[in-house]
């Protein structure tokens, strides 16, 4: 006769089932951790095109506003030796007279002041307007709209092209009566680097032309 057969059933022993939980335990870890690089990389791509887009929007918008400024001698000059023009130069913030263009809401010529100023979340390059009215002197910029240009700046430095000298060079506050500025530069620096340099020509509108003396245009 033969043997009955076996009943016993072999299953996983005690080292395979570890050995099979310490593969799965790695291989879960490793997609974790394929999950995190793959999340990190997407927040590092969207913060790139964040800054890219901030980049290109405030240069576009700076290069309307501070490439057309207005060269219109005031009334009366507040004080002797001060300069006909409303114009404000220095290392840390500008003001000038141009236009806002009609996209931004009121167009029309403006008052505008450029400058980094502290806010909630950290401080901002910041540029403040208001409609222009026939005065000597620029407003209240306290009481003035703003706009915010770039996010996490840490330090501004404006300089300002002076063409009229034997060599054109570049000065860190414009103090000149006679003139305005032939460019501007910007060097702005980010709490995640520096910003490409700015050098922005600034053109005189036509319309200040007549009876406000001589305004040179920066070359392209």
């Amino acid at each position: 006769m033969s043997a009955p057969p076996s009943t016993h059933q072999t299953g996983f022993t005690l080292v395979e089932l570890l050995v099979t939980m310490a593969l799965l335990s790695m291989l879960m870890l490793g997609m974790a951790s394929a999950l995190r690089t793959m999340a990190q990389t997407e927040e590092r791509v969207d913060a790139r095109l964040a800054r890219a887009d901030e980049l290109r929007v405030a240069t576009g918008f700076l290069h309307t506003v501070l490439g057309r400024v207005s060269a219109r001698r005031i009334a009366v000059v507040p004080k002797e030796g001060a300069s006909p023009y409303l114009f404000a130069g220095a290392a840390d913030a500008v003001a000038w007279v141009g236009i806002m263009p009609a996209r931004q809401g009121a167009g029309g010529r403006t008052f505008f002041r450029l400058a980094l100023e502290p806010l909630q979340d950290g401080p901002a390059l910041v540029i403040r307007f208001m409609p222009w009215t026939d005065r000597a002197d620029f407003p209240d910029w306290s009481q003035a709209d703003s706009r915010i240009l770039v996010r996490d700046a840490v330090s501004l430095a404006l300089s300002y092209e002076d063409a009229r000298q034997s060599a054109p060079a570049w000065v860190p506050v414009w103090t000149r009566t006679d003139s305005l500025p032939e460019r501007v530069r910007i060097d702005l620096q980010t709490s995640a680097g520096p910003w490409p340099l700015w050098v922005l020509p600034m053109r005189s509108l036509p319309a200040s032309e007549r009876g406000s003396g001589r305004f040179s245009a920066g070359p392209e």
